[in-house]
């Protein structure tokens, strides 16, 4: 990987840490986050097959008619992830924070994911 600059190789870094022990498996998928500066993406996906399960993100309708803080978008994200989890029989997953730091809105979208009845 070509270093564009410090706080993506770091990110890069942390991230092939945790990659290191974190798997998804059909019964317990990893929950992978993205964090760009508009939007906030959470799957979970299965590394043995290759596949993702199930998808949620703030590029959906709902978030872009209404004007709402990013924290709470997170939130309400998690909420989705976790409905839309449960309704395909996953209840327990592997949170993985992608290199992020687990705060603001990777934190908001955590709690929100196990609000709605995901364990990790």
């Amino acid at each position: 990987m070509a270093i564009k600059n410090k706080k993506e190789f770091r990110r890069f870094r942390i991230k092939k840490r945790v990659r290191k022990v974190v798997h998804g498996t059909p019964e317990r998928p990893r929950m992978s986050v993205f964090r760009s500066n508009k939007a906030i993406y959470v799957q979970l996906i299965d590394d043995l097959s290759g596949k993702t399960l199930v998808a949620a993100s703030t590029q959906a309708e709902q978030f872009t008619s209404q004007k709402i803080a990013k924290i709470e978008q997170a939130k309400q994200v998690g909420k989705i992830i976790a409905q839309k989890a449960i309704e395909a029989g996953i209840n327990t997953v592997v949170f993985d924070r992608n290199g992020y730091l687990y705060h603001g809105r990777v934190k908001s979208l955590a709690e929100a994911a196990r609000e709605g009845g995901l364990k990790f």
